[in-house]
């Protein structure tokens, strides 16, 4: 997105040292042998003219956000898988499409035009077959797996490309006969599928025969919300960076009040012109959505951490949230502190000078102590009857 020129050209994302390694690679790099968690100077053997960028995960996150945020649109159970990858339950949305893969080319196409980003799209009736279905078609397929096609589209596809299947079980499945996930779906094998695979192998069983959960674990609320934005030009100046700061924060409140969220946990990221990352936080004393809190607490990070060095990207994180109806505000010595019931009789009775009013407890029981005090005595008159 920030670098059409790279388009279509090997280009890797990792360190710039010729110590460090690759964190991944794109279609063309790959196509040469080169991959994720490879030594950069190994790559460069493999392809002189390879282009390295550095990480940006501060970017990475917010693209994140965006494109779980624009799929919420379409249904809010949503859970995330990893950083650019999730499950979506669409039950309900989906009937308001004609067909299954209508709904799948909406989403496809609203990422790719409002984020720029290219996806593929898995449709089917529990997580695994999604999952399988989503990688079928890389990097821009929309792919429907019903379990009446589990024998033709998912049966004949490498064990090795099974998910749950791990690199060292797959020589395990292999010496075994076991080649295929069909193979891995036959009752003949189940005995040796057992074996290896101990107390996951029903469940992997059934999976490779098309049955698996179709529940998904999802919150409506965010564990985090997090503005951030990189400068166009560096900053190098306390003041530059607290105005800076303040803007974010606005920001950052604004969409903390729209959600519906107040959080304990403000965190800030520096970058400087380095690319190098630095992330303090500070927990506050109670759960807030307010700007003068949350500048506060960033105002005081930012005061003890700057560095003249020089910014080009800034970020602040609001953690630890909940929903703001749901949080029990706690009275502090800043506050009146609400009366109680009792409190309430008391000052009452100092007015009239007696006690003429109570509460309907302390009026239970002492009419229950009163019961029971008769209750003795009677006991008692009787004992005394009986031994007469």
């Amino acid at each position: 997105l920030r670098h059409p020129e790279y388009k279509d050209k090997p280009m890797a994302v990792g360190s710039l040292s010729s110590r460090g390694v690759l964190s991944t690679a794109n279609y063309a790099a790959r196509a040469l042998g080169i991959h994720s968690a490879m030594p950069v100077f190994q790559a460069k053997q493999l392809y002189p003219d390879l282009i390295i960028v550095p990480g940006d995960h501060a970017y990475y996150r917010k693209l994140s956000g965006d494109f779980f945020r624009l799929l919420r649109r379409y249904s809010p159970m949503l859970e995330p898988v990893s950083i650019d990858e999730c499950f979506l339950d669409v039950t309900d949305t989906i009937r308001r499409y004609r067909r299954p893969l209508d709904l799948a080319v909406a989403i496809q196409t609203a990422v790719y035009e409002e984020l720029g980003l290219r996806c593929s799209i898995g449709v089917a009736p529990n997580r695994f077959l999604a999952k399988m279905a989503s990688d079928m078609r890389k990097p821009m397929g929309i792919t429907v797996l019903r379990k009446s096609e589990v024998p033709v589209k998912l049966w004949p596809m490498d064990i090795g490309s099974m998910v749950g299947i791990g690199k060292k079980t797959v020589p395990l499945l292999r010496r075994e006969g076991i080649d295929t996930i069909g193979e891995l779906a036959d009752p003949v094998h189940e005995q040796a599928v057992r074996r290896i695979l101990g107390k996951n192998a029903l469940s992997m069983i059934a999976r490779a025969r098309g049955n698996g959960s179709d529940k998904l674990e999802f919150s409506s609320t965010h564990k985090s919300v997090s503005v951030s934005r990189t400068l166009n030009v560096d900053i190098y100046t306390l003041e530059e960076a607290l105005s800076f700061a303040r803007d974010l924060c606005r920001e950052l409140v604004r969409r903390l009040q729209k959600d519906g969220q107040k959080g304990m946990l403000v965190s800030v990221v520096f970058r400087d012109v380095d690319f190098r990352n630095k992330v303090r936080s500070r927990s506050l004393d109670r759960y807030t959505n307010q700007f003068e809190p949350v500048y506060e607490a960033v105002q005081s990070i930012v005061e003890q951490n700057f560095e003249s060095a020089g910014y080009r990207h800034m970020g602040v994180t609001m953690g630890s949230l909940q929903n703001a109806e749901h949080i029990m505000e706690q009275p502090t010595i800043f506050e009146p502190v609400q009366d109680t019931a009792r409190d309430v009789v008391n000052l009452l009775n100092r007015k009239f000078d007696q006690s003429v009013f109570t509460t309907a407890g302390d009026l239970l029981r002492s009419k229950a102590d009163s019961t029971a005090g008769l209750s003795g005595e009677t006991k008692q008159k009787e004992g005394k009857d009986e031994q007469q």
